[in-house]
């Protein structure tokens, strides 16, 4: 292939540029705010799972809780009717009277019993509502903590897309000097080998850093200037400048 040097020189400003446009690429890929906002979310879906759970708990420990109540009253109700007739002497026979105390008395130990029932629900309802409380305070400043960093990846990934679109335009125009064959060989290349052109400097390719032998000096030396050589080690472009030391 051939190519009027400057045009070759043109493709060590590209690979300049396509560097820059990498390295970008690279930066948006890895912004240490990505990682943050990834370990907040599986927190934040841990903690929000969590509190679906204490919640739950809450809940069905205030329905047991009622329950527990409306059984309190209810026999609270029947020892209140009970004693009632007992006081009102309604009740005159002795076999029934003491029936009737009988039933009072047992009321009462019933009473007494889902009374310790409802104070031990209301106990374990306490401690299931400060642990909803204390979830939901640990999700919220989760979510807080994963928002802020959401906007400081946002403002990043702005100033990257803005630089990124700058050399892009540079890389375009640059390009546009750069003959359709030579820079169709060059993205092939880069492609397959990151960089696609580097500069030979003091007898060294600037590609893959090794130094070329007498021979292939002597080669590139008879060579025509408009001639596109290539590194015989990595097989990138190998661009001829002052700086060769041919």
């Amino acid at each position: 292939m051939k190519a009027a040097p400057e045009a070759q020189k043109r493709l060590l400003d590209l690979a300049d540029l396509d560097s820059v446009v990498d390295r970008l690429a690279h930066r948006r890929r890895t912004l240490p705010e990505l990682v943050e906002i990834d370990e907040q979310s599986k927190r934040y879906a841990k903690l929000a799972t969590d509190v679906i759970e204490a919640e739950t708990q809450a809940g069905d420990l205030a329905r047991d809780q009622a329950k527990a109540e409306n059984d309190v009253d209810a026999v609270r109700s029947r020892a209140d009717r009970d004693q009632k007739r007992l006081d009102s002497g309604a009740v005159s026979s002795p076999r029934d009277l003491a029936s009737l105390q009988s039933e009072i008395a047992s009321l009462h130990k019933r009473q007494g019993d889902l009374e310790e029932v409802v104070l031990e629900i209301m106990e374990r309802r306490e401690a299931a509502d400060t642990k909803v409380v204390d979830l939901v305070a640990q999700r919220d400043e989760i979510a807080a903590t994963r928002a802020a960093a959401e906007d400081r990846r946002d403002a990043l990934l702005a100033d990257i897309d803005k630089e990124a679109g700058e050399v892009q335009g540079r890389r375009a125009s640059v390009a546009g000097e750069i003959p359709a064959d030579l820079l169709t060989l060059y993205s092939k290349l880069k492609d397959q080998y990151t960089v696609g052109a580097a500069m030979l400097r003091g007898g060294r390719c600037q590609g893959c850093k090794v130094a070329l032998s007498i021979a292939e000096m002597n080669r590139i030396k008879a060579a025509p200037h408009d001639e596109v050589l290539r590194c015989d080690e990595c097989r990138r472009i190998l661009v001829r400048t002052p700086e060769s030391g041919l």
